[in-house]
Formats: structure tokens, C-alpha cells, sequence
């Protein structure tokens, strides 16, 4: 089962935004041909004794699971990333740790990040939920019969207030308090300013010769990192520089031009790079030495004051060849989102866009295809960014004064149209193309 070495997710704390909100960015990388929709799960009440079936273990369920929304590949319980009503906000990112392979079933690294939404209403909770379960229940390679890739992880967890990292091995983890700015890959970042850790990380690094008791503070990712992680490394420098770079003035437009980002990370502090890529980037094209490619993006912007609602912009496959739209969990997600599997559908917008970036591909990624595709999505997202946060602060009101039934249905239609017209527009895009450039490849 071989590592995708992609994934990239950031946070910039209101100490370092524009708007002096939380901002949270990521890219899930994924095989080229993964289906991954966005599902909505409501808040569920649950009796005393039910259990939480994930895909290789069983958990005691709990007696409430929160509202939230989760990008999910099509196959897997739980997400790459999501948010919940409580606007806490969750990415995971793929590591390489020295533990080896386990023969007892664990926790997927996704579904720890579902039950983190699911059962917290902050950040620190949903750590502690996190690193309680990692604790028990372990996370990282295991092997098993569903030829599912399994491999130990990382995370960014996120609230209006601040955003904690955790990075594990096995049943070892260790949690970093975001003070800023932060970017995560897939490479172990925390080694001896850590917050908090396992009870047993140290004992055990030691016990496996990985760690020598008078090397002073505890490193986790000096003792557990197996160093393959050039990659990672790389586009972790390059998103952190960036941040940096633009610490003070983050905007939802930076992140959107994050996940953008086309630079190979050899140049940290170089401008956003626009032009399709020939080798690893924060956004992600396979090609005949990777398989990954980005298949969803998430920029949540969530809101400490009570001004409006928190937005969540989400786009499907390569989100240089699409559109943030505004998400609202206090409303219904378009069900439409959630269709999507393992075969090509065109009634997915996944798949669609899927679509529209091999249409891209077959023609060489021409510029001027590029560049077309790009104005009209532009000019559909700034539409977007001023009716969002218009249609975010409305809401708001109406809940405030206990209308909550009025502005889920204001919310609903909003997204609703939107969808609509992205499809709209997103399905012209392929009939144009087909009629100037029949396929050459099928899906």
C-alpha cells in the first residue's frame, strides 16, 4: 500500500488575519480517481449502550454526536476534513513513523478526525477526544483485508479562538499550541516545544532505541520521524513562509491562492506561482511518477464576535480549476454534494470536475484553457465573497432573535443556488470543450 506524500493544512489565529478571525486552510490529496463528496450528518441523540461501528473497530458511542460536515472519500466512515456546528474545524495529514506495522485493527486516521467533530464543541475538547481515543484505540499502519492504506497521522485542530497540532505514532501522540501562524504536511513537526504528550511516547522511544534518556527535552519527532519526508518538508516551508509572509493581511483570498499554489517549495518566500505544475505542489497534479491529486479544498473563516455566521468555502477536485462556495452548517448542505462514488457519475459534481481537469490535462494543461476556466470562476467568486458574508451576517440576526427555522431556510436556498449555477456554469464549460476537443480520454 503505497503513501501519498500530499496533504497540506494551515491556520492563521485572529492575532495574524485581516479580519482578526480564525482563518483555516486545507487541501486533501487523494488518488486521482477517488470520489470524495461533502456529507452532512445532523446532531443525533443516543441511548445509553450503543456503540460507534468505524470501519475495523467499535467504540461506545456517546449520548450526543454534534452537527457537522465532512469531506469524505467515498469509501471511508470517517473525513479528510470538516467542520461542526460549534465551528470547530479539523484537518489530518499523512506521516511516517518508526512503529512498525501492527497486527491488531486500529483507528483510520479520517475516522479520528469524524469523532473529534462529532463529540466536541472546541479545539481543546476535540484534542482531548482525540488523544484519549489515539491512547486506546491507536491509529497508524495496521494490516487488513479491505486493502485500505493505513498510516499514522497528523492533525490540525481549530476553533474561533485557537487551533492546536497533533502528531502521533501508533498509540503515541504529542499536541503543539498554535501561537500564530501555522502550516502542517506530511512530515512530524514537533519535536521538543511541545505542549502536551503521551503518557508512555518517551518510555517507549526509549525502550526501542530511538531516543536516548540523557538527550535532554523529549524530541517526538527526532525519536519517531523515519525521515522520509523530503516532500512534506518541503511544501510544509513553503506554506509557512507564505503565512509569514502575509502575517497581519491573511485574508480568505490568501488562503484560496494557497491552495492555489502551483511552487515546488525549492523557493519558500517566492510569489504564489499560478502557472500549472510539473512536480509537488500545495496543489496537487499526478503524473506518471505520483497518483495523488488534490480532490477537495476547505477555507473555513470562523467568527469569535458574533457578527455573522462562520463560512465555510469548499471546492471539489483541483481548486485552481474551480470555485470556492460558501457552506453553512447551520443550514442544509445541497444534498446534490454528497453524491458521488467509485464509478463516474454525471450527476456528481466531484466527478464533473474530475472531468473538467482532464479536459485540461488532454489538451497539455494549455494556457489559454487555463485561463479562461479561471476568469469565469473568478468572476463568480468575488460575486460570492460579497453576497456570502452579506447572507453570513442576515442569518445571524435571525437566529439572535429566535428565528433559527428562517434562517436555515434563507441559508438553504442561498447554497442551493449557488450550487445550481456552479453546475450550470461547470456543465457548459464541458460542452464547449467537447465541441472544439472530443475526449480522448474517458473520465
Amino acid at each position: 500500500m503505497r503513501m501519498l506524500f500530499s496533504c497540506d493544512t494551515m491556520v492563521a489565529l485572529p492575532n495574524t488575519t485581516k479580519s482578526r478571525q480564525t482563518l483555516f486552510a486545507k487541501n486533501s490529496d487523494r488518488p486521482r480517481e477517488e470520489c470524495q463528496p461533502l456529507v452532512y450528518r445532523d446532531r443525533q441523540s443516543h441511548r445509553s449502550g450503543e456503540v460507534t461501528r468505524c470501519q475495523f473497530v467499535e467504540l461506545p458511542q456517546v449520548a450526543t454526536t454534534y452537527r457537522h460536515v465532512g469531506s469524505r472519500p467515498y469509501w471511508c466512515w470517517g473525513y479528510e476534513h470538516g467542520f461542526n456546528e460549534y465551528q470547530v474545524v479539523i484537518g489530518n495529514e499523512g506521516l511516517i513513523s518508526k512503529t512498525p506495522e501492527s497486527e491488531e485493527p486500529k483507528l483510520v486516521g479520517m475516522e479520528i478526525v469524524r469523532l473529534g467533530l462529532e463529540r466536541s464543541r472546541t479545539a481543546a475538547e476535540s484534542v482531548e477526544v482525540m488523544t484519549t481515543l489515539i491512547t486506546k484505540y491507536g491509529q497508524g499502519r495496521f494490516k487488513n483485508d479491505a486493502g485500505v492504506r493505513t498510516y499514522d497521522n497528523g492533525y490540525l485542530v481549530a476553533d474561533p479562538r485557537e487551533a492546536y497540532v497533533i502528531e502521533t505514532a501508533g498509540h503515541e501522540w504529542v499536541v503543539k499550541r498554535v501561537e500564530s501562524v501555522v502550516g502542517i504536511s506530511n512530515v512530524h513537526s514537533v519535536g521538543t516545544d511541545w505542549n502536551r504528550l503521551s503518557y508512555l511516547a518517551e518510555h517507549r522511544a526509549i525502550e526501542q532505541g530511538w531516543w536516548q534518556p540523557e538527550s535532554g527535552q523529549f524530541d517526538f519527532a527526532e525519536a519517531y520521524c523515519d525521515g522520509a519526508h523530503g516532500r512534506g518538508a518541503q511544501r510544509r516551508a513553503r506554506s509557512c513562509a507564505l503565512l509569514n509572509r502575509y502575517k497581519g493581511e491573511i485574508d480568505p483570498l490568501t488562503m484560496m491562492a494557497l491552495l492555489r499554489d502551483h511552487a515546488d517549495g525549492e523557493t519558500p518566500e517566492e510569489a504564489f506561482r499560478e502557472e500549472m505544475p510539473t512536480t509537488y505542489s500545495i496543489c496537487m497534479h499526478y503524473n506518471k511518477e505520483r497518483e495523488g491529486n488534490t480532490a477537495a479544498s476547505l477555507v473555513a473563516d470562523l467568527c469569535a464576535d458574533g457578527s455573522r455566521l462562520p463560512i465555510y468555502w469548499c471546492s471539489f477536485y483541483s481548486p485552481c480549476l474551480g470555485v470556492f462556495l460558501p457552506m453553512f452548517s447551520e443550514g442544509r448542505i445541497p444534498p446534490i454534494l454528497e453524491i458521488g462514488d467509485a464509478q463516474p457519475n454525471e450527476e456528481s459534481p466531484w466527478w464533473l470536475f474530475r472531468r473538467l481537469g482532464l479536459k485540461v490535462r488532454q489538451n497539455q494543461f494549455n494556457s489559454q484553457d487555463v485561463t479562461t476556466i479561471r476568469a469565469i470562476w473568478t468572476k463568480f467568486q468575488t460575486e460570492l465573497l460579497d453576497t456570502a458574508y452579506r447572507i453570513a451576517a442576515d442569518a445571524w440576526w435571525l437566529i439572535d432573535v429566535g428565528q433559527d427555522a428562517e434562517a436555515s431556510q434563507v441559508l438553504t436556498e442561498y447554497m442551493n443556488r449557488n450550487v445550481d449555477r456552479m453546475l450550470t456554469t461547470l456543465r457548459d464549460m464541458l460542452a464547449r470543450t467537447a465541441k472544439s476537443q472530443p475526449d480522448r480520454v474517458q473520465w
